[in-house]
């Protein structure tokens, strides 16, 4: 760790202690180099303001809420490392992750999906679950029965 800063080679071996993962370290280090050159000046001179300063712009980029959130841990972890802080570092909110309606099928459409039930194999093919991934799911013999009724 020759050539680093004291802060960030103390950020690091924190990390390290409480067993972060070396993607969440190197995500952590790249976010804090990208706040010091969002604010021209070295991490130790921080306000907590600042925390929600950053955030305000990349909201209005459409960052995702994930990376926003990512970005958030990363100066929550390093604030409250920050000797000379006695700011609680909880107080830099995270983003809320937008509410999705769901999708209301029509008669017509549920009627195409028929074909989605396989009944000898006692299974429904999903299109898009979880994580947008389709997949086939164990279907009971009653309830076929009530998925075959009109």
């Amino acid at each position: 760790m020759a050539g680093l800063s004291p802060l960030r080679r103390r950020m690091i071996e924190d990390m390290t202690v409480r067993n972060l993962s070396p993607a969440r370290q190197r995500s952590y280090v790249h976010a804090g180099a990208k706040f010091g050159r969002y604010f021209g000046r070295p991490p130790d001179r921080w306000g907590l303001e600042d925390g929600r300063a950053f955030q305000v712009p990349l909201v209005s980029t459409g960052i995702s809420w994930p990376a926003l959130n990512r970005g958030v841990c990363a100066w929550r972890f390093f604030y409250g490392l920050t000797p000379g802080h006695g700011e609680i570092p909880e107080r830099v909110p995270y983003a809320r992750a937008p509410r999705k309606l769901p999708v209301v099928l029509s008669a017509e459409t549920v009627g195409r999906k028929v074909g989605d039930i396989d009944s000898e194999r006692m299974v429904i093919r999903v299109e898009a679950g979880k994580g947008g991934k389709g997949r086939s799911v164990m279907l009971s013999a009653p309830r076929l029965g009530i998925l075959r009724t009109d």
